[in-house]
């Protein structure tokens, strides 16, 4: 337990520093509803999923079908949360903050200089 006040970069270097496996992580990957499709997947989890579909591909290209190889099922992944907002571009940026200072922002003398 830390008493007192903590740093924000030490703040962010903990949060940084979180297993790959952590909730935490987990949320951020999958956002609040499908967190717990993430929990528990760090890098090996991964692997031995790749490697689990690489093992079926193969099975697919060298066995000895009569006719098309049989579709066999690959390892579940969670998905990414999909991003809500297209990001912005730098014209976008700079428009929008021309018209904050044009219209009287608190910042226009430090964006003006």
């Amino acid at each position: 337990m830390v008493e007192g006040e903590i740093p924000a970069s030490f703040v962010l270097a903990l949060i940084e520093r979180l297993p790959e496996e952590s909730m935490t992580v987990a949320q951020f990957k999958g956002g609040r509803e499908k967190w717990r499709e993430h929990f528990g997947w760090s890098r090996d989890r991964h692997m031995l999923a790749d490697l689990f579909d690489v093992i079926q591909v193969n099975t697919e290209a060298t066995g000895q079908w009569k006719k098309k190889p049989p579709e066999l099922p690959r390892y579940p992944r969670p998905q990414q949360a999909s991003q809500k907002k297209k990001p912005l571009t730098v014209a976008q940026l700079h428009a929008a903050l021309n018209s904050k200072v044009q219209k009287g922002g608190t910042k226009a003398a430090i964006i003006r200089r």
